[in-house]
C-alpha cells in the first residue's frame, strides 16, 4: 500500500511528505470486505510495521548514505491516537447456549457435514487458534485423556510453542462429536495417525458438469480460510451473526471466569489456551461485557 502510494518509487527517496499524506490516507481508507473506515488501531499496527521495516532498511547498504533516520519517526501517531488505538475494546463473542444451538442445527448426514460440525465443537472444546487446528494430524488427539499435543514441528502454534491442551468443561455434546468424528476417520475411512484431523474436501466433476465437493481428501487445509468460511456459513444458517474461531477463545476465558474458584485454577486454564503469563488472558480476553459488569457492581452492594 505505502510502495503504490509512492508510486513505487525508490525506498531510498524516502521525504516526510509522502509520509505525512500517508498517514493521512490511512486513516480515510476503508475496509474492503465491511465498507466501513479502518480503525485506528489497524492504521497503528500499519504505521509500526512500516516503521520497523525502514529503521531496518536505513541500515542496509546502498541505503545508509539515503534515508535520514530522523525521518523515520513521522510513521508515528500523535500520543493521543496511540491511547486510542491500545484502548482496550469489548469483543463480543458468542454463547455457549449459541454454539450449542449452531451444533445441534448443522446437518450431519454426509462425511463432509460431520467435519464441519465436528470443526466447530473442537474449536470449542480446545480453544485453539485457526492455524493450529487446520494443522493437526490423527496422532495430535488422545480421545480417551482428552489432550492434544500441539507439536510445533507439525502444528503451527503462536510462537512455536509446545502446547499441551486438555479438553475444556464445556458441557453439552461437544465432547461426543469429537469422539465420534475421530472415531469416523480411524474406523470408517481408514486414516493414519498422520492423517489430518480436518481434512479438506475433495473436488471432482458432478452431473452437471461442474466442480463440487465430493468427500474427504487426505490432504490439509493450506490456510484457515476455508474453516472460517464453515463457521460463517453455520452461524448464519442458524440465523444468528457470524463469529470467527478466535472468539470462541474469548467464550472460553468467560467461561473460565465463572467456572474456576482459585488462583491455580485459573492459572491451568490459562496455560491450557497456550499462555505462558496468566495475564495475558485477563488483558487480551477477559473484558467483561457491559451486562455482566453491571451484575457485579449490582451484586457488591
Amino acid at each position: 500500500m505505502f510502495e503504490e502510494h509512492i508510486g513505487f518509487r525508490d525506498f531510498g527517496a524516502l521525504h516526510p511528505e509522502q509520509i505525512i499524506a500517508f498517514k493521512k490516507r490511512l486513516q480515510f481508507q476503508h475496509n474492503l470486505r465491511t465498507g466501513k473506515s479502518i480503525s485506528i488501531a489497524t492504521v497503528h499496527t500499519t504505521l509500526q510495521h512500516l516503521k520497523a521495516f525502514f529503521r531496518w532498511l536505513a541500515f542496509q547498504p546502498g541505503f545508509k548514505s539515503k534515508i535520514h533516520v530522523p525521518d523515520i519517526e513521522y510513521f508515528s501517531l500523535t500520543d493521543k491516537q496511540v491511547s486510542a488505538a491500545k484502548a482496550e475494546t469489548y469483543k463480543e463473542s458468542p454463547t455457549l447456549e449459541q454454539i450449542f444451538y449452531v451444533l445441534q442445527s448443522m446437518p450431519t448426514e454426509s462425511e463432509i457435514a460431520k467435519r464441519n460440525q465436528a470443526l466447530i465443537a473442537f474449536t470449542l472444546l480446545s480453544g485453539m487458534r485457526d492455524n493450529a487446528i487446520i494443522s493437526l494430524k490423527l496422532k495430535h488427539v488422545d480421545i480417551v485423556a482428552g489432550l492434544i499435543r500441539q507439536d510445533p514441528r507439525e502444528v503451527k502454534t503462536k510462537f512455536s510453542k509446545s502446547i499441551n491442551t486438555f479438553f475444556f468443561p464445556v458441557g453439552g455434546n461437544a465432547k461426543e462429536i469429537v469422539v465420534a468424528w475421530v472415531n469416523y476417520l480411524r474406523k470408517k475411512k481408514l486414516f493414519g495417525m498422520d492423517d489430518p484431523l480436518f481434512p479438506k474436501s475433495e473436488m471432482g466433476l458432478g452431473e452437471d458438469g461442474l466442480f463440487k465437493a465430493m468427500g474427504l481428501s487426505r490432504k490439509h487445509w493450506q490456510t484457515a480460510g476455508p474453516m472460517r468460511d464453515i463457521f460463517r456459513q453455520s452461524f448464519e444458517s442458524a440465523g444468528l451473526r457470524y463469529y470467527h474461531p478466535h472468539l470462541f477463545r474469548h467464550t472460553l476465558v468467560a467461561l473460565g471466569q465463572t467456572m474456576c474458584k482459585t488462583p491455580e485454577e485459573f492459572k491451568a486454564w490459562s496455560q491450557n489456551l497456550g499462555h505462558t503469563d496468566v495475564m495475558t488472558t485477563f488483558t487480551s480476553y477477559g473484558s467483561l461485557s457491559p451486562h455482566r459488569q453491571g451484575e457485579l457492581i449490582r451484586g457488591l452492594q
